[in-house]
This record gives C-alpha cells, sequence and structure tokens, in this order.
C-alpha cells in the first residue's frame, strides 16, 4: 500500500466519523520507510552490528555528533531503529462509540475526564464501559490507562491538560524554574478533599515523594514518570521540587503525571482500604465501588472547579468489543472504547449513537526479552521487523485507523527521528537474518491482551502469521487477560516479563524520553531491553540539556 493510498483511508475513514479529529488526524500521518531505504541494502541496521561506532548503519559514513537536546532524542530513536528491541507496529487511533445524547470531545491521550461530558437529552446519569476495570484505587500504584480513567475522576494532579494537550493550571496556579534542578509551585488556596479536609502544601510534597522515594511508603511503578525528579519539600508555603540535572520537560511531567493524595489519609489506611477506595480533590466521589465489576461517582459538591453537569457516574468493563458496541446499541452504557472498524457502520446507523475519533499517542508494539534466546540476537530482532507486512496489517486489519511506525517515538513528538521509517517487509531477508542469528527453526509465542486495544488479538494473529511463513520460525499466538500481562510486565523483574508480547504505551508527554526511558533503557522500570549503553548514555545527556519548560 503506498502512502497516498493510505492517506485516502485515512481522509475517507475521518470524514465517515465525522469531522471530530480529520485535522489532527491528518497532521498525524507518517511516512512510510521514511529512511528511503528500499529495504536491500541494511540502510537501516540490517547487519545488526552497524551503529557502534557512531555511524548511520549502513554506508559507514559517520554521523556528526548530537548537540542539542532533541538531536539526542534523534539518535536514540534511530539507534532503536537498527538494533530493533521491538516490532515496531503502529500508532492507535482511539475509536469511540457514544450515545448521541452527550457532547463530548475525544481526546489525544486518551483520558475520558467525565466532567468534560455534557448530556443534552435524558437523564443526567452517564456510564462509560472501558476494556477492563482498574488494577486497585491506588493513584500511585498502577501503569495503565484503564486505572487512569478511573482514578482521574476523583483525584487532580499538581498541573494539568486542556484537550489539546496543552499544560494547564490545577492545584499549582503558578510554577516557575528557580534554577538547574529546582522548580517551585504556588499551590491553590480553598481546596478541599472529598472528606472535608482542605488541601495542605505538604500534601503535595508528599504525593511527589511518594511516587519517586520508596522509603515514604511504596514501590511506585510511577517513578520513571516523573523522571529525574529526585524529591519535592514545602518552602514558605510554596512546594519546591527538585531533580537531578535540569530536568528540561519537568513542567509536562507534572502536567501529565502525579495524582495528589491526602498523606494523613493514605497513612492512616492499610493497602486493600487504599486500593478500595479514594479521597481526593477531583470533580467526583465515590459512592459504590465492586472491585472488577463496577464503579459509581456522584459530583462532588465542594470542588473548586466547575462542578460537572452529570449527576451520576458508572464505569465499568467488558473486554469482547462486540460486547461493549452491543451494549452501547442497548442503551445499557453511553460510551465505549475501541470500536472496532467492522462495527463503525453498525453504530452510525442508528439515531441513538455515534463514532468520534483521534490519533492517540499510543505506539502498540511487540516487545522481545533482550536476555532470553532467540530475541538476544539483534539479527533475530531485525528479522522479526523484516517479516511484517506493516501496510498489510494497517489496511487489512486495521481498515486504516493507524499510522506505521518504525521507532518508539510518533510523528510530532519532541525527539522524532523523520529519517527513520518503518522496516519493509522482506521475507528474503527476514530468514537470512533468521539463519545468522544462529536461531533457525526457532519456535516462539506471542503473548496479547484480549480487547485492551484496537483489534490488539487480530494485530497479534495477522503478526504471528507472517512470521510463520518464514520458512525458519514458527510462531503462536496466545490470548492473555490484560492484567495478568501488565502486570508482569509492571513488576520491575525482567525475569517475569514474557519472552515476546504485544502492548501499546501511552506517552501524554508528547516527548520522546517519557517512551525511551521506561520502556527501552537499562534502568527502565518496564524494560525488556537492557543492553545498549548508546541508547542510555544519549537519554542521561538528553535530560540534561535545555528544552521547552
Amino acid at each position: 500500500m503506498s502512502r497516498d493510498d493510505s492517506d485516502v483511508n485515512r481522509r475517507t475513514y475521518l470524514k465517515y466519523v465525522g469531522g471530530t479529529a480529520a485535522t489532527v488526524g491528518l497532521a498525524g500521518c507518517s511516512d512510510s520507510g521514511g529512511d528511503g531505504s528500499d529495504g536491500e541494502d541494511g540502510d537501516d541496521g540490517s547487519d545488526g552490528e552497524d551503529g557502534d561506532d557512531g555511524s548511520d548503519g549502513g554506508d559507514g559514513e559517520e554521523l556528526p555528533e548530537p548537540e542539542t537536546r532533541e538531536e539526542h532524542l534523534q539518535r536514540a530513536n534511530l539507534r532503536l531503529n537498527e538494533r530493533a528491541p521491538w516490532v515496531y507496529l503502529n500508532r492507535q487511533y482511539s475509536v469511540y462509540g457514544i450515545a448521541s445524547r452527550l457532547d463530548w470531545t475525544a481526546r489525544r491521550d486518551e483520558r475520558i475526564e467525565a466532567q468534560a461530558i455534557s448530556v443534552t437529552e435524558g437523564e443526567p446519569s452517564v456510564t462509560i464501559t472501558q476494556s477492563s476495570m482498574d488494577s486497585g484505587l491506588d493513584p500511585h500504584d498502577h501503569r495503565e490507562t484503564p486505572t487512569d480513567n478511573i482514578v482521574v475522576q476523583a483525584h487532580d494532579g499538581v498541573l494539568g491538560r486542556n484537550a489539546d494537550g496543552d499544560i494547564i493550571d490545577a492545584l499549582a496556579t503558578d510554577y516557575e524554574r528557580l534554577e538547574e534542578g529546582r522548580v517551585r509551585f504556588e499551590i491553590r488556596d480553598g481546596v478541599t478533599f472529598h472528606n472535608g479536609d482542605e488541601l495542605q502544601p505538604s500534601d503535595i510534597a508528599y504525593s511527589v515523594n511518594r511516587v519517586v522515594d520508596s522509603e515514604v511508603g511504596i514501590e511506585s511503578p510511577q517513578s520513571d514518570q516523573l523522571a529525574g525528579v529526585t524529591g519535592a519539600e514545602v518552602v514558605d508555603g510554596g512546594v519546591e521540587v527538585t531533580s537531578d540535572g535540569v530536568n528540561p520537560i519537568v513542567f509536562s511531567l507534572f502536567a501529565s503525571y502525579c495524582k495528589v493524595v491526602q498523606q494523613d489519609w493514605i497513612e492512616a489506611r492499610e493497602t486493600s482500604e487504599i486500593n478500595s477506595d479514594m479521597n481526593g480533590t477531583g470533580p467526583f466521589q465515590v459512592v459504590e465501588y465492586e472491585q472488577d465489576v463496577q464503579i459509581v461517582y456522584e459530583p462532588y459538591a465542594d470542588y473548586w472547579g466547575d462542578a460537572p453537569e452529570i449527576e451520576e457516574l458508572t464505569i465499568r468493563a467488558a473486554s469482547e468489543s462486540s460486547t461493549r458496541v452491543s451494549q452501547l446499541l442497548a442503551g445499557e452504557t453511553d460510551l465505549i472504547v475501541n470500536v472496532p472498524p467492522q462495527e463503525v457502520s453498525r453504530v452510525r446507523g442508528e439515531d441513538t449513537t455515534e463514532v468520534t475519533a483521534v490519533p492517540s499517542t499510543r505506539v502498540v508494539f511487540n516487545a522481545m526479552r533482550y536476555d532470553v534466546e532467540p530475541f538476544s540476537s539483534p539479527e533475530f530482532r531485525q528479522a522479526m521487523n523484516y517479516a511484517i507486512d506493516l501496510d498489510s496489517i494497517i489496511d487489512n486489519v486495521l481498515q486504516g485507523f493507524a499510522d506505521p511506525t518504525g521507532q518508539p517515538t510518533l510523528e510530532g513528538f519532541v525527539g522524532y527521528n523523520g529519517e527513520v521509517g518503518p522496516y519493509p517487509q522482506d521475507v528474503e531477508q527476514a530468514e537470512q537474518l533468521v539463519e545468522d542469528s544462529g536461531h533457525a527453526d526457532a519456535e516462539i509465542t506471542l503473548e496479547t491482551p484480549v480487547g485492551r486495544y484496537l483489534r490488539d488479538v487480530e494485530i497479534a494473529q495477522a503478526v504471528a502469521s507472517q512470521i510463520d511463513e518464514l520458512s525458519n520460525v514458527s510462531c503462536d499466538v496466545e490470548q492473555r487477560d490484560f492484567a495478568s500481562l501488565a502486570g508482569e510486565v509492571t513488576s520491575g523483574d525482567i525475569e517475569n516479563m514474557p519472552h515476546f508480547y504485544l502492548l501499546g504505551w501511552g506517552n501524554t508527554t508528547f516527548d520522546a524520553s517519557q517512551t525511551i526511558i521506561p520502556l527501552l533503557t537499562s534502568d527502565g522500570a518496564l524494560s525488556s531491553y537492557r543492553e545498549d549503553e548508546e541508547v542510555d548514555e544519549l537519554m542521561s545527556e538528553s535530560q540534561n540539556l535545555p528544552g521547552e519548560n
């Protein structure tokens, strides 16, 4: 499928579902084969060896040393394309089904904030159905979007983002960089938690420290979301946050991450209690919680911001996309995630339901553990990329609801490398690289969640089928419960991770570091790739160079 064909498919789709995301959707299209490679001469690092000396992995021409922060990030993306720790797949589109009686605009960061939903007809109650429920209600002890969508209704951050991704005030009304490695937040007055207690600057500092310092209470899986942050303290009524080095995107981090909790409330409760109730400062408070079933909220009467229009909010889950669609059409729910391509016309064909879509901040990939055979071989990992017909998967499985990628950073993000394109399918090259790797006749299994991402199982099946077509590799698919699979990946112990797995990663900071650091560096909290000193060095240096904030 050519670039032109791909653009036509996406334009047709966005016109079909409505103009909600048309402009940003077309802006997000990625070039296929952006490095100019035809896949036959190894210009993208196909020999698995080049690039260690600073060359471009192809003709041996030495690249200039990166100077700016963005150049460091771009070089890291080039290196990660050459060494292929992932099978690079696509930028996911978020496709929602919504009752016509609601007015809501989808966000690129996949966050569903019920406060932004208006009810134009019928009862002022709304039910949202996701692919899964939460993994616990502790705002600092999870790493998945379904849990975040549940937590965000009750908890605010220090800063926030609007629907366009711009940084906005939240519990902080002003912020500034005092010096290298130190920033200050001025805290909003008159804010109360749902139990009626007033927000204190010490609660902000405690929330930051609870994420970045394991001695404060928990080993938070979100520590790298505040990458570089070393701690927080109350100074003259405000909160000062320290970082190791410049930390050029510190305000962007706080706009996306670190929900604020009340120190006294957390410290007075056992882990089980913290995970079954919430006491935040957000627009909604919990009135009922049934683990793995549903959570029900009502508006918090003393919320500091604009009052929600919804009088009752319920969040439920159904792992099968067809079940979610059926529930929407039956009027049993009002907003659903991941409407599959084949169901779009069905949802739009009803007077009571609509479809809205937006290209997300999420990259979908197949990770390969570097420390186990056959994935310990760069040649084998490259072979897996050459085996895949990415355009076919996007065109036939996702029907144009995605953009191809050949690097972990999405187009439009700081650090995206426009010279690095997806691997082209080249079966002969793939088979030769398998032979070169010494792992001919390898038998591998791709583990995938069910219903978490748009057509995740079907993507995994297509990938496995194309790999299986190689003469010297066989590949099967194992379907997994998302919570179980994500739990293994977020455990912090690489030996718990599957050898080969499909996941997605949303990056709401729009900066390459917040994908590469946690997932692709030696110290990354979720990394299955811990052998590349060049990537580690590039990322370390990038975090000590000035950026946009």
